[in-house]
């Protein structure tokens, strides 16, 4: 049985995904090749070595959207019996699908654990908004797709970090690999990644609007931490959806997490119930997060969090 982990260049690094799914494929002791698409460097090969890979299959797709192409290379290296490991990002799952249709394989999705007994891989599952684990396993003979959910392994290294590099020629696709980058966009962000930090400070709707939003902001810059948001206040238009935290947004993992004016709807405890210490403020006491907040304050939010800024500056 063989691992192949989908890497995709973001920024001259690795994706923080692709390093989480490296590490959870060494630790089954098994084969462990990752699958690059990007520019490229020595630097961004030692990393997917460092995490596991003891290969690299590298396609440098130029301006070229990179899935038809990463696609139809992976089907000429994947077979029976393989794992393939992709996450939960769109280029990731542009190209599982794409693989899946041209292998004819299955692929389970949205995995918070893998787990290998023998020859049988089997992928669990959330369910009913993370209250309930289903385990499915693949029949058949493979090979055996899974789209992993961010944060659902620690990225850790400890393997040889000199993996062997093979550079993959891009495989001629037709009309589907047609479609060209003409130019590239980077949002402008302030403050820690948002997928990366080690604290967070969320808002929801309990903010009152956007101007008293900017209370989150202050709090989180004078504890060097990012900037989080429930859906409803992106859809709201408080703030942009790069910063919303749930279900459908980003699936965080800090040490810890403020929730501010956060109720706690299922769709964003989804994606943040599994913070290290979680600190809940909020006015009404029945309200779900304080289900699983280690520290919770019963209070208007308006009235903490200036006091709690105005005690931080005075430390200062």
């Amino acid at each position: 049985m063989r691992f192949f982990v989908f890497s995709e260049e973001n920024g001259g690094k690795p994706s923080t995904i692709s390093l989480e799914m490296l590490t959870k494929a060494r630790s089954f002791g098994a084969d462990v090749a990752a699958f690059s698409v990007g520019v490229g460097s020595d630097t961004y090969f030692a990393a997917l070595g460092a995490h596991g890979a003891a290969a690299v299959h590298h396609l440098d797709p130029g301006d070229t959207l990179p899935s038809a192409a990463a696609a139809a290379a992976l089907a000429g290296l994947v077979g029976p019996g393989d794992v393939v490991f992709f996450g939960l990002t769109p280029t990731d799952r542009d190209v599982a699908g794409r693989l899946a249709a041209r292998t004819g394989a299955a692929v389970l999705s949205n995995a918070v654990d893998v787990k290998v007994e023998g020859s049988t891989v089997s992928v669990v599952n959330e369910i009913f908004g993370g209250t309930t684990l289903i385990e499915t396993a693949f029949t058949g003979p493979g090979p055996y797709l899974v789209v992993v959910r961010p944060k659902s392994f620690t990225a850790a290294p400890g393997a040889a970090a000199t993996p062997a590099v093979h550079r993959v020629e891009s495989p001629s696709t037709g009309r589907a690999g047609g479609a060209r980058i003409v130019s590239r966009h980077a949002e402008e962000s302030q403050g820690p990644s948002l997928a990366d930090a080690s604290v967070i400070v969320s808002g929801g709707r309990g903010m009152g609007g956007p101007d008293r939003f900017t209370l989150v902001s202050e709090l989180a810059g004078l504890i060097g931490a990012a900037v989080g948001a429930t859906r409803a206040v992106v859809d709201s238009g408080w703030v942009p959806y790069s910063m919303q935290v749930g279900q459908t947004g980003k699936t965080v993992k800090p040490n810890v997490y403020i929730a501010c004016g956060i109720s706690g709807a299922m769709q964003h405890l989804v994606g943040m119930k599994d913070s290290g210490t979680i600190i809940a403020i909020n006015k009404d006491e029945e309200a779900p997060i304080f289900g699983i907040a280690d520290l919770g304050i019963v209070g208007d939010v308006h009235q903490v969090l200036p006091r709690l800024i105005e005690a931080l500056r005075a430390r200062s």
